[in-house]
Parts: structure tokens; sequence; C-alpha cells
């Protein structure tokens, strides 16, 4: 029987290539997206299309009452998105408090009710300087939880978690991956920025694995 499997799938580029790895493990996915009132839905509306062109069970949860508890990001208060690198300081404006906690404990309730073994979670190297909820340390902590606070034990897996998002896109294009129905943008404008931390990673990241970036940027 198929292991079954639930993939936090935000509609970025990262969690595209996790996706298709779980496939191609050759899991049964359920994939499972968040509305945590982020500024723009581009990466939801990627990820849903994405879902029904591979026939993959998908859910998009509303979960914007949150934000209630949780201010301070730019990516979901009235604050400036920041340009730059990740590895820039200024780019701490864009953690939201506790984000990936709950968006891993929702994930992990989803999987026990759908007789699900792993939670797949795209965190890598290139965000462990600015996101503690991605640091090795953190997912493993979490992990240890998960096989406790149910009756199913149920496992965090982060097949990139020491690795970069260079490597991350390296893996998707050898699985033959196109990625035009991707975002990554921390603005929802009609093109991608090119200036913020999310694009300048993603771009970067194309341009080490000599491959041009199907997606339209401004300028």
């Amino acid at each position: 029987m198929t292991e079954k499997v639930v993939v936090i799938y935000s509609g970025g580029m990262d969690s595209f290539t996790v996706l298709n790895r779980a496939l191609k493990d050759g899991k049964h996915v359920y994939a499972l997206s968040f509305d945590y009132g982020q500024k723009h839905v581009k990466e939801l509306e990627c990820a849903a299309k994405v879902c029904e062109s591979l026939n993959v069970p998908h859910k998009i949860i509303d979960i914007t009452a949150i934000n209630q508890l949780l201010a301070g990001s730019s990516l979901t208060d009235d604050i400036d998105i920041p340009e730059g690198h990740y590895e820039d300081d200024n780019m701490k404006s864009t953690v939201v408090p506790n984000r990936n906690m709950i968006l891993l404990s929702l994930a992990v309730g989803y999987a026990v009710s759908v007789e699900a073994s792993q939670v797949y979670y795209g965190a890598h190297s290139g965000d462990h300087a600015i996101y503690p909820d991605c640091r090795p340390e953190f997912v493993e902590k979490m992990n240890d939880v998960c096989q406790i606070a149910n009756y199913e034990p149920v496992e965090i897996y982060s097949p990139y978690l020491h690795v970069s998002k260079i490597d991350i896109l390296t893996d998707g294009l050898n699985m033959g991956l196109d990625y035009s129905d991707t975002w990554t943008c921390y603005n929802g404008r009609e093109k991608a920025c090119g200036k913020c931390g999310a694009c300048q990673e993603r771009l970067e990241a194309f341009e080490k694995n000599n491959a041009v970036d199907p997606i339209a940027y401004e300028g």
C-alpha cells in the first residue's frame, strides 16, 4: 500500500520541488496550503493550478484570524517589504512570529486524520540565518514532539534541510520540473520584483544552475 504523506505547499519554488520529490518518492500526497494573511495570494493560485494538473488532493486553509495575534511582519502588516539578500539584517522583518510551528502543527493534525506517516516541509539552509523556524534544531525538536503528540507518530521530513536553494533547484531540474507555475516574490504584483530577498535568492539559484527562470520580472 502506498505510503500517505502531507506536503506543506506554499506554491513557491521550494515547496513545488518538495511536492514533486514526494511524488517521485512514490508517496500518496495530500497537499496543504495556508492563507495566513500574507499580502498576496499569487503563490496559493499557483499551488492550486499545479495540484489540479498533477491530480493531487489539495486544501487551502484560511487561518487569517491568527493575524490578530501575530504582528510585526512585513509579509502581513502595513510594513514595506525589504530589498536585499537574505543575509542582510533587514530581512528579519519578514519573519512571521511562530508561523512555521503553527503550520506544522496543523499539518500534523491533518496527517493523523488521513493516516499519513509524514509531513514534508521545505526548510533549507538558505533560510537558517534569518528564520529560526527553518533551522535544523527547530525541525529536529518539532519532529521529536510530533512522535508523541498523538497516538499515531508523524515524522516531520525536510528533504532539503541541509542544502541550499541552489541545490533544491538542481534536484528539480534533474526531475525535469517546469517552474513557470511557481511564485517566490514577496510582492504580489503582475511581475516579480527581482529585488526582495526571495527574488534574489531565486535568481541566484537559476544563475548557479545555468538555467533561465521562466517567470517574468519587472525591469
